[in-house]
């Protein structure tokens, strides 16, 4: 920036009488350079459009603090060897050389399982505002307590879901229901194991009597919505099906649950 004092008003006008309108009313005038804006050219410039781009890439690639692209792997890993070293009643254990996608060769233990279908019984006739949840009261040695539950049982080979789930819930309970619908499906554990659990909603129940098999001792309790809720948030629920299977039904569904519900006679608790 150049600085320039011009000499007074007066003097500059007896030098230059063009009256008024030519008069300078400030003794300073700023005089700035701007300097011209230069792009530093890319050292890359000067080559062809596709040598350009590998001359890019190569750097983007030598350069630790570049950005790093995320590839999304695709497709199937492939089994190199695999042999059963356990089989039981209801599951089998394999251990299977494997190269899965992404060049990754590993050693997997895997449980398998013909997949299990759950049974999330809904009675929406007796209170249809706080519809009741038939659940299941059984000692589970594997946890080493009492669980709540929602009916649950394998999938033998070659049966279908609805008559499994019409199977396992009249032999755990002795419901029937008039109303069958898939609700949701997922993975039980699958870091290690090929078990797959199907919920399915079963409304219009009638009750009957239970058939259970010899080593099941069953409690059946008809609990309202709001409670199972309750019985979820206050911790008293650890059934991971019994979890998904509700939270999912009310999320849907939007059931409007009573303020105050009373709480169920069949002792809902452990």
């Amino acid at each position: 920036m150049w600085k320039t004092t011009l000499p007074p008003t007066s003097s500059l006008s007896s030098r230059f009488p063009c009256g008024p309108l030519y008069s300078i009313s400030s003794r300073v005038v700023y005089l700035t350079f701007m300097a011209r804006k230069t792009t530093q050219s890319s050292p890359h410039q000067h080559l062809p459009a596709a040598r350009r781009v590998t001359a890019a890439r190569s750097k983007t690639k030598n350069d630790p603090t570049a950005p790093t692209k995320t590839v999304r792997l695709t497709g199937r890993g492939r089994t190199l060897s695999s042999r059963t070293v356990f089989a039981g009643r209801t599951f089998w254990v394999t251990k299977d050389e494997v190269i899965e996608p992404g060049g990754v060769r590993a050693t997997r233990e895997v449980i398998r399982h013909n997949g299990s279908v759950v049974v999330l019984a809904v009675d929406r006739e007796t209170n249809p505002r706080d519809p009741g949840i038939l659940l299941i009261r059984q000692y589970r040695h594997a946890a080493g307590e009492f669980l709540l539950e929602l009916p649950a049982g394998r999938i033998e080979p070659g049966e279908k879901l609805i008559p499994a789930g019409k199977r396992e819930l009249i032999e755990e309970t002795g419901y029937r229901a008039r109303r069958w619908s898939r609700h949701a499906n997922y993975y039980a554990s699958p870091g290690f194991l090929t078990e797959t659990m199907t919920i399915l909603l079963a409304e219009g129940l009638t009750q009957g009597k239970a058939e259970p098999e010899e080593d099941e001792k069953i409690e059946v309790q008809m609990t309202p919505l709001s409670e199972v809720v309750h019985l979820i948030h206050s911790g008293k629920i650890e059934d991971g099906k019994t979890l998904i299977g509700v939270l999912l039904f009310l999320s849907l569904h939007g059931a409007k649950l009573q303020p105050g519900a009373k709480k169920s006679r069949s002792s809902a608790g452990r």
